[in-house]
């Protein structure tokens, strides 16, 4: 009797580690772009009391992609000098900075400095470039720490990059940004001194301040440091890990031997000799038109997550009015965990299968950049199926493609630490190409043209 209790409450200890080591790589994921997304939902609020008004977001975007300097120091220093990079290191800096930079936006971001006679945000610019880099480098980081513990961890840190948009937007929910109440317009009056009866925008103030919620930005990193934290140091975390190189004892070992593994082909790290395949991939390593396949896929469908489609958001929602253009952010955000929780269950590694979400995401897609460029009048404009059907294209939009990023993570997890790190280099060189096509599209030659939330008259 003694013995089997003692093996139930091995076997309790262990299920219990488990569940906070799935909840402490949800909290680590949510560090990964918790800042910038907040940023970007906060804008409303942010862009009538900044110099640079709505020029704001075309800074923004720039210094976001100048910020790929971060993740390009790392791959090089993996490529060139193997072993040598202290990646738990470099994530505990990485993470710091960011809760550090967003807690000094709280006071600085709406300074100015006189820069070439004009006013400028100098300080809202200059820490949003730090935060940027935080972000960026998080993704050729996090994603090969999580080579440190088991398999299945990995969808829980997916979960809880999807979760780093969706915090921030529910924050910004309850905050009331960008909620908007249309009135009588009063601007051109009749004879008899009333409206002329044309519905006019007017932005609501909000439940509490930006400074207020760039507190809650740095907590949120501040939170992330800690799971990282006892994931990569507390012993009971540790014994999750699936093979002794990273236990307490043999960590030093193991950073000794990466030099040699980093040099091997990228699809065969770490592998065993008599490993199976775990993925539909057919063998134990990739072909090369199977990996090419793979980060194709991968850049293609973040480039449209991440930054084609979100730029031309508002103008493919707001002709339907401010409730879808709410709905389709908010809902979409939701979609992005949702997927994670999906693949946890239900994780079909099949090329064929991914392949095809892709270009069903992309169909999808291609409909949500029609209707942006018919803005503002798209197709059924004036009819409530229109919003629906656009809500809801936002929603499996992202659902889909997020499922096809998880589900190539996973399948690169298993082939190794430097898989991941090119994995998170191709994330964000997909983002970065998708930014580069649309900011002439939309910033330079105005291609686009915004609806009216209230008000939209079409023939």
């Amino acid at each position: 009797k003694t013995l089997t209790s003692q093996t139930c409450c091995k076997e309790i200890d262990a299920s219990t580690m488990a569940v906070l080591t799935h909840l402490l790589a949800i909290l680590f994921g949510v560090g990964s772009w918790v800042s910038i997304n907040g940023l970007w939902v906060e804008l409303p609020l942010i862009v009538p009391q900044v110099p640079e008004g709505w020029y704001l977001p075309s800074y923004l975007s720039v210094l976001i992609q100048a910020a790929n300097v971060g993740p390009l120091v790392v791959t090089l220093m993996h490529r060139l000098r193997p072993g040598v990079l202290n990646e738990a290191a470099v994530i505990y800096v990485i993470v710091a900075v960011g809760a550090v930079a967003s807690f000094l936006l709280a006071f600085f971001w709406k300074e100015t400095v006189v820069v070439a006679g004009s006013p400028r945000s100098l300080a809202l610019l200059v820490l949003t470039f730090f935060l940027a880099t935080v972000d960026c480098t998080s993704s050729v980081t996090f994603l090969p720490f999580m080579m440190h513990l088991q398999p299945h961890f990995l969808t829980s840190y997916f979960v809880g990059e999807g979760l780093s948009g969706l915090l921030p937007a529910l924050a910004a929910l309850v905050q009331g940004v960008g909620l908007v109440r249309c009135v009588n317009g009063s601007r051109s009056l009749n004879h008899s001194g009333h409206g002329t009866g044309r519905l006019e925008a007017q932005y609501q103030p909000s439940n509490f301040s930006a400074e207020v919620f760039f507190f809650f930005l740095s907590a949120m990193m501040l939170v992330s440091l800690a799971a990282f934290l006892l994931l990569d140091l507390h012993p009971a975390v540790v014994r999750q890990q699936p093979d002794p190189r990273y236990s307490t004892r043999s960590r030093e070992r193991f950073r000794s031997s990466r030099k040699r593994a980093e040099q091997r082909p990228m699809m065969d790290l770490f592998r065993p000799q008599n490993h199976k395949p775990r993925s539909s991939l057919g063998s134990s390593s990739c072909s090369q038109k199977q990996l090419i396949f793979i980060f194709v896929v991968l850049g293609w469908v973040n480039a449209l997550s991440n930054t084609v489609l979100p730029s031309v958001q508002s103008y493919s929602c707001l002709p339907y009015g401010n409730g879808a253009y709410h709905l389709s952010a908010t809902l979409a955000a939701v979609s992005n965990p949702l997927a994670g929780f999906v693949a946890m269950f239900v994780s079909i590694r099949s090329l064929v299968f991914l392949g095809f979400l892709t270009v069903l995401g992309t169909l999808i897609g291609s409909y949500i950049m029609l209707m942006a460029a018919l803005s503002p009048c798209p197709l059924l404009v004036n009819d409530g199926s229109g919003a629906a059907i656009m809500v809801l294209a936002w929603i499996l939009l992202i659902f889909f493609l997020s499922y096809v990023k998880i589900i190539i993570g996973v399948i690169l997890r298993d082939e190794g630490h430097s898989a991941l790190v090119w994995c998170g280099a191709v994330v964000q060189l997909g983002s970065l190409l998708g930014a580069v096509a649309m900011f002439p599209l939309v910033s330079v030659y105005g291609l686009f043209s915004s609806g009216d939330p209230c008000s939209t008259s079409c023939p």
